[in-house]
């Protein structure tokens, strides 16, 4: 697996994982206090849909290419607003070509008191990042591993927020170093909220994971999956989960009215379908 996030800015995994985030932000900031956001796997920030990467796959078009040519609920397009905002701001003539990586998104939703920072290990992914964000006091870059940032910056001295965790898959015993990274981390900050993004290809290690959680006595943690069709070890992505540890307690029921309507939009075939699981109670 190799989901390196110029390669596949756009697709179906970022409608799901930066919906999510959208609407931790949108929690989170029901209280005036400020909190900050951890997002390990940061990639380069804003991302060019008219790149060599991106019309190398052209994923968008089947993702946030779908979802701004739908006609969407008002139900469902209350709760994508916050999202669907920002990608309409950095396009305003109506044609997309820029597309905002979860630290972008990150970004304009914040308020003047919150803070984020951002880790990436890739030097040149590093440097396009930095760059966007230089003169901007809010927000922290910083070229580090990711596993090893949750080790760093926890827990953060506002108390509250979030950990955001993206990575890019290309190892193949990246299920276990981000279990292990979790653990280690949530035993440091018990009342963080942790969001895990990863591809529904390798049930065993999702399996495996969900396990080493529960284990370990964590409590409160959600599963959300979006399949657009079906996916496997040998074939293309067609599907995305996250795992929440102590997410919102909106976020369940807000994602059962996007859920479905994304599988009517972005559907490509037998195999689609949406599930939520509250994989360890409160």
């Amino acid at each position: 697996m190799n989901y390196r996030h110029a390669y596949h800015a756009g697709n179906i995994g970022d409608v799901l994982k930066h919906t999510v985030l959208a609407r931790l932000i949108v929690y989170f900031q029901r209280k005036d206090k400020a909190f900050r956001i951890l997002d390990t796997h940061a990639g380069i920030g804003r991302y060019d849909l008219t790149s060599e990467e991106t019309r190398k796959t052209g994923e968008w078009q089947q993702g946030i290419g779908k979802i701004l040519n739908a006609d969407i609920p008002l139900q469902v397009a209350e709760l994508l607003s916050p999202w669907l905002d920002v990608v309409r701001s950095l396009n305003p003539d109506g044609n997309l070509r820029t597309y905002p990586g979860s630290p972008d998104l990150s970004r304009h939703l914040m308020r003047t008191n919150d803070r984020l920072t951002l880790t990436e290990l890739h030097p040149q992914d590093f440097e396009i990042l930095s760059g966007l964000f230089s003169a901007d006091f809010q927000v922290k870059t910083i070229h580090l591993d990711g596993w090893l940032a949750m080790g760093s910056f926890l827990p953060p001295k506002e108390k509250r927020g979030f950990v955001f965790i993206d990575p890019a898959y290309e190892v193949t015993d990246e299920f276990d170093r981000m279990t292990g990274a979790v653990l280690k981390a949530w035993k440091k900050w018990t009342t963080g909220t942790y969001a895990l993004w990863y591809p529904l290809k390798d049930a065993r290690a999702i399996r495996r994971m969900h396990e080493a959680f529960g284990d370990a006595e964590m409590r409160d943690v959600l599963s959300l999956e979006l399949s657009v069709g079906k996916s496997g070890p040998d074939t293309r992505m067609l599907g995305s989960g996250m795992t929440l540890i102590n997410p919102p307690f909106t976020l369940a029921d807000e994602m059962s009215r996007i859920l479905p309507w994304y599988c009517d939009i972005l559907r490509q075939g037998p195999g689609t379908g949406w599930d939520i699981t509250q994989l360890i109670g409160e």
